[in-house]
């Protein structure tokens, strides 16, 4: 019983560390030709698509992939800590919180995606890299968190 106590701030601290660790290390390495290579975090992707004049997609990309996993990762810490609405009633981070669930693993299987698009063209050889392990594994955490988690009365 008292391990079970523990699991919910332990998820939430190893998740934070885990999308930290997602966003700063590589996230999959191209090698092109044999010669040249490139392990790209999820920032340097989002920074690379803003330099390159992509100012969309870098905004897309940063918001489904940074904003919203880092909202959604509050939102969770908030939930478990507010206290219970009189008459069962959700608050608003509990309705907020099923929207963004629903992107949480959308930037994990673009970075798929690409990886099996490199392979299968022929131009590069991708390999994934800590980065997208560490990313998938807080999407993981932070929806087994929101499927856990009542609000806890005070």
């Amino acid at each position: 019983m008292c391990a079970m106590i523990l699991v919910v701030p332990a998820f939430l601290v190893l998740s934070a560390l885990f999308l930290a660790f997602g966003l700063v290390l590589p996230l999959v390495r191209f090698e092109k030709l044999y010669f040249f290579d490139e392990t790209p975090s999820l920032i340097d992707i989002v920074v690379s698509l803003w330099e390159q004049g992509s100012g969309g997609l870098a905004i897309l990309v940063g918001l489904f992939s940074i904003v919203f996993p880092v909202i959604k990762l509050f939102g969770i810490a908030l939930e478990a800590t507010a206290p219970a609405q009189p008459g069962g009633r959700a608050n608003w981070i509990a309705r907020l919180l099923p929207i963004l669930g629903k992107w949480s693993m959308m930037d994990v299987m673009l970075v798929a995606l690409v990886i099996v698009a490199a392979k299968t063209s022929g131009m590069a050889s991708a390999f994934t890299q800590p980065g997208l392990w560490f990313y998938a594994a807080s999407a993981i955490m932070t929806g087994l968190l929101q499927m856990r988690l009542q609000p806890v009365s005070k």
